[in-house]
């Protein structure tokens, strides 16, 4: 049996309708009226699929199809809906997508598993609205507490509970789910790099996922008046974040080893155009192939922000997030390869410079990733674009895993 293209391509298109940026690409943040839209349409897709559907204290969705075996641990498929501002329709829905579709052709088959089967679409993959990232799986496992999640606030100040309240979702239930709950976690995903398309192949293999930091610096000087104050007298947030920022770039070539340190959020006060700024908050995401070189640029980036630390400017680093590099599980990378070739679909190997939450959960579980191609390896950005045959092409193989995984394979 094959994947039904029409019905992926229609989820896609209806799902890149729930943005708060319509004709600049796909805004849907965590808890927002978009999530809202976009959390009942799953769930109408999981009911129709004949999945029973739950949502738990977080906002992550479950659809449920009930195994032969009593109180059995569940196969997971999936990934996340949020996305980044302005960001493209594929990344993370696709895979929530394939996943309902990999349900609708056990439905079409009445295939009963031996365990059972779990679609899920869990939130705040992106860290688009509260800091840190990959807070869905985090929080579904107890890497982050559910006091932290309390905690958390988006740059408005409206915390985690508070956002939830305000679409309907009930936060009382906010604790994490038993790890023997769950047997496997299979996540497909774009790949958002040009390497399938470059050697046309239409699936990737992840073997192992990128460590990653994430940083929250503050810098804190002294407001003054633009005209009046002295170039020798003052204490400037933002000229002393500016020499950190520009020094990262030489951190990441210097440490080599594929790392990568980013700055992607900045946040400036009083933000006058005739006012000194008084501080600066701003993001530093250090990324590696190898733990000990994610280590190594954390403490040079610390080191870095501390040398600024004079003369009247304070400094304050608050690490957001920290995961170790991940190898994805070694009997679910050779059933996607096997069943790539049983399929006659070419494959490569591939390792993941972006953070998953397939990365959180192998930890916990047997977890393992695939990607399909990413047109001019484009992503985060309106442009973002995946041919649905490749996507047709993916649901078949995690179909083929999945139904294998919820039957006897040990993993």
């Amino acid at each position: 049996m094959q994947a039904n293209e029409q019905r992926i391509e229609a989820h896609i298109e209806n799902l890149r309708q729930f943005t708060a940026t319509p004709g600049e690409g796909v805004t849907r943040l965590t808890y927002s009226v978009e999530d809202l839209k976009a959390r009942n349409y799953i769930k109408e897709q999981m009911t129709a699929y004949g999945l029973t559907v739950s949502e738990d204290g977080f906002g992550n969705i479950f659809g449920k199809l009930n195994g032969m075996l009593e109180d059995a641990p569940s196969v997971l498929i999936g990934s996340h809906f949020d996305s980044v501002p302005n960001g493209g329709a594929y990344d993370g829905t696709a895979g929530v997508v394939v996943a309902l579709e990999v349900a609708a052709m056990f439905q079409a088959q009445n295939l009963t598993p031996t365990y059972p089967l779990e679609v899920v679409a869990m939130i705040e993959e992106e860290g688009g609205r509260f800091q840190g990232g990959l807070m869905g799986s985090r929080a579904m496992l107890g890497v982050l507490s559910a006091e932290d999640f309390a905690a958390q606030t988006d740059v408005a100040g409206i915390t985690t509970i508070e956002a939830m309240e305000a679409i309907g979702l009930n936060p009382l239930n906010a604790k994490p789910r038993p790890v023997e709950t769950i047997k496997a976690f299979l996540e497909l995903h774009i790949e958002q790099g040009p390497i399938l398309e470059e050697k046309e192949i239409s699936i990737g293999v992840v073997e192992s996922i990128v460590g990653l930091c994430q940083l929250e610096v503050t810098i804190q000087g002294q407001a003054g008046h633009a005209g009046t104050t002295p170039m020798n007298r003052r204490k400037d947030a933002l000229v002393a974040a500016a020499k950190i920022i520009a020094e990262l770039p030489n951190i990441a070539v210097n440490e080599s080893h594929h790392t990568v340190i980013t700055t992607g959020r900045l946040q400036l006060y009083p933000n006058g155009a005739n006012v000194i700024p008084e501080k600066v908050v701003f993001s530093v995401d250090i990324r590696s192939n190898e733990e000990v070189h994610v280590k190594n640029a954390v403490e040079q980036v610390k080191a870095c922000i501390l040398r600024e630390h004079k003369n009247g400017i304070s400094t304050n680093i608050a690490q957001l997030m920290y995961i170790s590099p991940k190898e994805l599980n070694h009997v679910i990378r050779d059933l996607f390869k096997q069943t790539s070739e049983k399929l006659a679909i070419p494959y490569c190997s591939m390792h993941s410079g972006a953070g998953h939450d397939a990365m959180v959960l192998s930890d916990f579980t047997a977890s393992g990733m695939i990607f399909v191609p990413s047109k001019d390896g484009l992503s985060h950005c309106p442009e973002e674009y995946t041919k649905t045959e490749d996507f047709v092409k993916g649901t078949n193989i995690l179909f083929e895993v999945t139904k294998q995984l919820t039957e006897a394979v040990e993993v």
